[in-house]
């Protein structure tokens, strides 16, 4: 038995929709699993399907649908007419990079006079800063516009008109109840735009306002709007489906120099490039430009023409990437203790834990606070914000990531007089507050928190599209699944549900044996997976196992073989496993010590490992093995009657090292571990024992043995010895046989002297009720003997019955 990792979500699909899929899979000659994951996803009809499936810049929707569109282009006419000088004004991140860089190929086509500016993150921070404006003006500036900012920016866009400049705002964050008086405001989210798709990053409405100067698509930008659409994690549903589809065909054959060169030290393969390798390769190196040093760097890199500087520019950001890396690493320690230390002290003080974490610290770096938030989420899977505050002025700048079912955004508006300003959307946020109002934050966002979600809230989920069997997981459905790329937010790569299967095989892989290589078989064929990460579960599955598993599909080339293969992301056994290793005698004692030294290694937590067995031998065994580990608390030597001093211990593991004195016994046993997950058979079954229970035969061969043995009589003990050795029964069934010859009376066993009887009269052996017992009971204990799936099934019956 091992639980999943995560809570799985998962919906059959009905008639309906099989009856949908079983469509667009004739009419589309798509393989069945792939369309039922468009089905799954809400793609029911052919001509949707087939819109999904392509390309193409038609489906573009008319980036005049943006409201404020024309205002703007009519503007940035004016301002070509007049030759007035233009600022592009971005962002530090990603997005905003990505965003500036695409109004500046597009601007430099128009032939505008133009330059950009972004702020520095740490010496100015987020969004349009008086300061900045006030240069704007002394450079002859006469229009701003915006870039991934400014959504919010009513004060300072005031302020902008009062030294005679113009601003047009181009966001996609979330509007505040009072919209900024710019001349223009291009946001698919604003309260009365009939844009058809709201979920356009800033990069995204950058291209749109591209495609609404230039009068066509600027699909020369498409790479750059793509690259800030994956790294600001905006869904890849609808139409940034579609810049980024375009711009990855791009950037296959991008003739960008900075693309190439932050590729090539990223060691991504251009020809093969997919969302993921934008997502983490070439995205976070944009980002540590912005965190570390300034934007300015980044802008460079994709707007250069020169290779050669492209290429120094590429070696800086690797290199601040590396460092950032470092600090993250550092940070993520250090805000880890204070958490821990923090949770120490709610429970000292009887204290319900934070159901948010929030943790501020000074000269924390406030570029890479989101960073520790994501991590730290990673761990504990509640709502973070990481705050850095500045000693001088008291003022922390805060980034906060969520969790699935808590919207940031709605409730950061609910503490709105806690903070100077906040910004963002359901998923991240940013904020600037007061060092002094940070505890009330926390415990407003804490009492939120615990309103808002439900219990199943609190628990990591798994979102699983379809089940399928390994059969139908082949080559050619895994070949088809590129089609429904590019995989990201809103459009994650599919995740299958292979529901009992037989596991084959599993055993660790890589460096450390931190990995996990399975083979899995099924009435449909075989399957290979990869669990990365998982190598510790090596152990605790056993061949044989009946197993769940949720992963995603890949085709895996080696040596110019190519097969299909599942990237395990989660599994569960809903079994007490057996790890069946009955017959090897000598090489129990072994066994035993390795068996142990890995499940401790794996972890058991505070759980234990229970050892079945009695004697001498078996105390020297368990001891030897607790002197191999440093957790020899942990293994508890057990006897088969021992199953009360059990009853409060959380066994993950029970070890048979002896041969059970019985299937009842032992089944007492099995019923007291609370928490068992498998059960590891290292008893040995002897030649005598597999014999059996003895029959009619056996009971007169063994008669007549006694009668030529004890004649005048015999010590009961030494007889027993003595037909144990001459005929090959147990002792314990020979002392059997001596008792069911006593009840019948064809012998006496007085004061340990056993007599036989000189004319016994005529008995059959089922008069005995001691024979009775012992067949019945010999038949229940043949299980012990059994084949391992047999037994397997067995054990997890005699638990079921508790």
């Amino acid at each position: 038995m091992i639980q999943s990792k995560t809570r799985w979500v998962y919906e059959e699909a009905n008639e309906q929709q099989q009856q949908l899929a079983q469509q667009l899979a004739e009419q589309l000659s798509l393989p069945s699993l792939v369309a039922k994951l468009l089905v799954s996803r809400g793609i029911v009809d052919v001509a949707s399907a087939r819109s999904f499936l392509s390309d193409t810049e038609e489906q573009l929707h008319d980036p005049f649908l943006l409201e404020g569109m024309q205002a703007a282009v009519d503007r940035i006419q004016e301002a070509v007419r007049c030759g007035e000088k233009v600022r592009i004004y971005g962002d530090y991140d990603a997005d905003g990079v990505s965003s500036t860089a695409v109004l500046h190929r597009v601007f430099k086509q128009l032939g505008i006079d133009y330059d950009y500016y972004i702020p520095h993150r740490v010496t100015e921070g987020y969004g349009l800063h008086n300061a900045a404006l006030d240069d704007a003006a002394a450079s002859g500036i006469g229009l701003v516009i915006t870039v991934d900012t400014g959504i919010s920016a009513v004060e300072q866009i005031e302020y902008a008109r009062q030294l005679g400049i113009d601003v047009i705002v181009t966001d996609h964050h979330e509007p505040p109840h009072i919209i900024p008086d710019a001349c223009a405001v291009v946001n698919p989210k604003q309260e009365n735009c009939r844009y058809p798709f709201k979920g356009l990053a800033g990069a995204g409405v950058a291209f749109k306002l591209g495609h609404a100067l230039l009068g066509r698509p600027p699909l020369e930008c498409a790479e750059i709007a793509a690259l800030g659409t994956v790294a600001d994690l905006m869904p890849l549903t609808g139409e940034n489906r579609i810049i980024v589809r375009l711009g990855l065909k791009q950037m296959q054959q991008t003739t960008n120099p900075g693309l190439r060169a932050l590729s090539e030290v990223a060691d991504i393969e251009l020809e093969d490039v997919r969302s993921t390798d934008i997502a983490f390769g070439i995205a976070p190196r944009i980002n540590a430009a912005g965190r570390l040093a300034h934007a300015e760097l980044a802008v460079e890199l994709l707007i250069t023409g020169d290779p050669e500087e492209a290429i120094a520019y590429s070696l800086q950001l690797d290199a601040l990437n590396k460092q950032r890396q470092k600090i993250v690493e550092d940070l993520v320690d250090e805000a880890e203790q204070m958490w821990q230390l923090k949770c120490e002290a709610c429970r000292l003080a009887g204290e319900e834990l934070p159901a948010v974490i929030v943790l501020a610290g000074q000269g924390w770096n406030a570029g890479v606070i989101g960073i520790v938030a994501s991590k730290l989420i990673e761990r504990h899977y509640l709502p973070t914000i990481i705050i850095s505050i500045d000693a001088e002025t008291g003022l922390g700048k805060g980034s906060a990531r969520s969790i699935d079912g808590f919207d940031l955004h709605a409730a950061l508006t609910e503490c709105a007089e806690l903070m100077v300003h906040y910004g963002g959307h359901q998923a991240a946020a940013g904020m600037t507050i007061r060092s002094e109002h940070i505890p009330d934050l926390a415990a407003a966002l804490s009492a939120l928190a615990r309103s808002w979600l439900s219990k199943e809230d609190w628990v990591r989920k798994t979102t699983i599209d379809v089940a399928c069997t390994p059969g139908e997981a082949g080559l050619e459905t895994a070949a088809h699944l590129s089609r429904l790329e590019p995989f990201g937010a809103g459009n994650p790569s599919p995740r299958l549900l292979l529901r009992q299967v037989e596991l084959e095989e599993a055993r660790t892989m890589g460096k450390g044996s931190k990995h996990m290589r399975l083979s899995v078989r099924h009435t449909s064929g075989r399957l290979e997976a990869v669990n990365f990460g998982g190598g510790a579960l090596a152990c605790r599955l056993s061949q044989g196992a009946i197993v769940d598993l949720v992963g995603e599909l890949s085709v895996n080339e080696w040596n110019g073989n190519r097969k299909p293969q599942l990237k395990v992301a989660d599994l569960r056994v809903e079994a007490v496993q057996l790890f069946d290793l009955r017959g090897n005698g000598e090489e129990a004692g072994e066994l035993l010590r390795e068996r142990i030294a890995r499940r401790l290694e794996a972890g058991t937590e505070a759980s234990s490992i229970v050892v079945a067995a009695d004697g001498k031998l078996a105390n020297a065994e368990v001891a030897a093995a607790q002197a191999e580990t440093e957790r020899a608390a942990q293994v508890v030597l057990a006897d088969y009657d021992d199953e009360q001093q059990l009853g409060d211990l959380a066994c993950r593991e029970l070890i048979l090292l002896q041969f059970p004195p019985s299937a009842a016994r032992l089944g007492r046993l099995l019923r007291a571990c609370r928490g068992l997950e498998s059960v590891v058979a290292l008893y040995s079954a002897d030649r005598r024992r597999r014999a059996g229970f003895p029959q009619r035969e056996h009971f007169g061969k063994v008669f007549q043995h006694i009668r030529k043995l004890a004649p005048a009589g015999i010590a009961s003990d030494a007889l027993r010895t003595k037909l144990s050795e001459t005929i090959g029964w147990m002792p314990d069934v020979v002392g059997m046989m001596l008792d069911v010859f006593a009840e019948l009376e064809f012998i006496s066993i007085q004061d340990g002297q056993v007599v036989v009887h000189p004319a016994p009269r005529k008995r059959e052996l089922q008069e005995s009720k001691r024979y009775s017992e012992a067949l019945q009971q010999a038949q229940e204990d043949a299980i012990l003997l059994a084949s391992g799936r047999e037994l397997t099934n067995w054990i997890n019956r005699t638990i079921n019955e508790q």
